[in-house]
């Protein structure tokens, strides 16, 4: 095994010291919209610096300058007081790397593949002996106390979360200097972000600088030594962990001050099941859930991440096979076989999936042409599209739902994640189905967007529709929904509602597998 590409041991990792990062005057446009301005910013080796800001705040470009992954138009990034050059050669020499939002693993190539990419082993024949590879992918696994994800399984049968590990691990097979987390608790489940905060502590302890960016406050307040504010691509505030207070870092955000996160819990469910499960196995994860949803509800599923929640959300819609039980909606049989029978059924479903950009969007489509392509035949007439109809729908779409854009033919890829989640939304709202999967639709969204689809929950439950709510954020289960079902190994072990239901005894059904009083 060639050194440089051997995994961390306990005995070799912390002994590299580093300096502060820096940037100096930092800006970057595109097409004329400067996304990051004239930025100064300091990180001190030792110290966990978490980023925070809107979607579009300028975040993502900040940091995708001081990976190197984009060159500035002005400025310059400062290691130890040495300037940094852009590209690959920072990731490799200067020891900058980072696990972006938006993953950079390669679908088809296996786990232990995309770990070691770029620096696999080689034999004397220059080759790469892949078992090897595979064993010290193992061992990295062991050493950064994770549980092993088989090396040779291909990246694109991993769920989100497992995907969010494996690129994690990637980022830190290579000692790193300086490592960013960008939004990557947002997939994680409360073992695995406990898992990375340990993590992201070890390695300040170490000497190292540690980059940390997350909407959830509660989450920053308990990593961050020191929390950099962005504003319109600039930095507009810096707080020690003495100084930390959330009201005012929202205010500066958002430049305003947001008086409702949550809102009022003011609607009832009627008495009408609108959806009923019984003893839903698929062979896989599902055993033996029972669940009933009544209009107007929303009712919360949580747990541990991996218990079988994926599994339910996508076999009500038709893309996993259940090997029994039944399914009735409103008081009727259904047999969703295939998406086509979820939306058209004579009482439709409609998911948001928990991964918007490989399930949910057409990302170099138009907002028009993701917003209107369930719903076809309500803009065409004779089988052709009306423009004029379709105009006027997707333009109220943007009003209802505040979708910041420049105008409704802009591709969703430049829209910013909150954006992006509004018009995953808004498309299959404008469908007729009343019961509506939604699936950790907060993830990845900042602050001041997250109130907006919780107020979009609380119009649809008064409206009468039926909303089965999964999140891996025990806060917005505990707030939003009127009953929450804890999930363990793929069946139902407690039902949490009133007083009962908080986020301790959540996350103890979760943890115990029972029910908890």
């Amino acid at each position: 095994m060639v050194p440089s590409t051997q995994p961390m041991s306990p005995e070799r990792i912390g002994t590299a010291a580093v300096d502060d990062l820096e940037t100096i005057g930092l800006t970057k446009a595109f097409g004329g919209v400067v996304a990051v301005k004239d930025v100064n910013f300091v990180a001190k080796a030792g110290e966990i610096h978490a980023l925070l800001g809107e979607n579009g705040a300028g975040k993502s470009t900040f940091i995708k300058l001081i990976v190197g992954a984009l060159r500035p138009d002005a400025g310059e990034v400062r290691l130890g007081g040495l300037p940094l050059e852009a590209g690959a050669s920072r990731r490799r020499v200067g020891g900058v790397r980072a696990v972006f939002q938006e993953l950079s693993l390669v679908p088809d190539l296996t786990v232990a593949e995309n770990v070691w990419i770029g620096c696999e082993p080689r034999n004397r024949l220059r080759g790469v002996p892949r078992r090897a590879m595979e064993r010290d992918t193992v061992d990295l696994f062991d050493e950064l106390g994770l549980d092993v994800i088989d090396p040779r399984r291909e990246i694109r049968l991993l769920s989100v979360a497992e995907r969010h590990i494996v690129e994690t691990v990637k980022a830190l097979a290579t000692r790193p200097q300086v490592i960013i987390f960008d939004e990557t608790t947002s997939a994680l489940g409360p073992t695995e972000t406990e898992w990375l905060v340990a993590r992201a502590r070890t390695l300040a302890a170490e000497g190292r600088i540690v980059l940390f960016i997350s909407h959830r406050l509660a989450e920053v307040r308990e990593v961050a030594d020191r929390v950099t504010v962005f504003r319109g691509g600039e930095s507009v505030g810096v707080r020690t962990r003495a100084e930390y207070d959330e009201d005012e870092l929202v205010t500066l955000m958002l430049a305003r001050k947001l008086e409702r996160f949550y809102p009022d819990r003011d609607w009832q469910p009627g008495s009408t099941v609108s959806l009923r499960m019984r003893g839903l196995e698929d062979g896989h994860k599902l055993n033996g859930v029972d669940l009933d949803l009544h209009e107007g509800e929303i009712l919360g599923i949580g747990g541990l991440q991996g218990q079988g929640q994926t599994q339910l959300f996508l076999s009500l819609y038709g893309v996993y096979p259940l090997r029994s039980g039944e399914v009735e909606i409103m008081g009727e049989p259904a047999r969703i076989r295939s998406v086509r029978d979820a939306l058209h059924g004579d009482v439709s479903l409609a998911l948001v999936p928990e991964d918007r950009h490989r399930q949910g969007l057409l990302l170099t489509k138009s907002i028009r042409e993701n917003v209107t392509l369930p719903v076809l035949n309500k803009v065409a007439r004779f089988g052709v599209i009306d423009r004029g109809r379709e105009k006027t729908v997707v333009d109220d779409v943007i009003k209802r739902f505040q979708i910041v854009a420049r105008d409704q033919d802009q591709q969703v890829r430049w829209l910013s994640g909150g954006n992006q989640q509004k018009v995953l939304i808004a498309k299959y709202l404008l469908s007729d189905a009343r019961i509506l999967l939604l699936f950790d639709v907060t993830r990845g969204v900042d602050v001041g967007t997250k109130p907006q689809i919780f107020n979009f929950m609380r119009e649809l439950a008064h409206q009468g529709y039926s909303v089965l709510f999964y999140s891996t954020d025990a806060a917005e289960l505990v707030h939003m929904a009127n009953r929450v079902a804890v999930i363990a190994d793929g069946r139902v072990v407690a039902t949490l509602e009133g007083s009962a239901l908080t986020e301790e005894r959540l996350l103890r059904a979760a943890v115990q597998g029972e029910h908890v009083v």
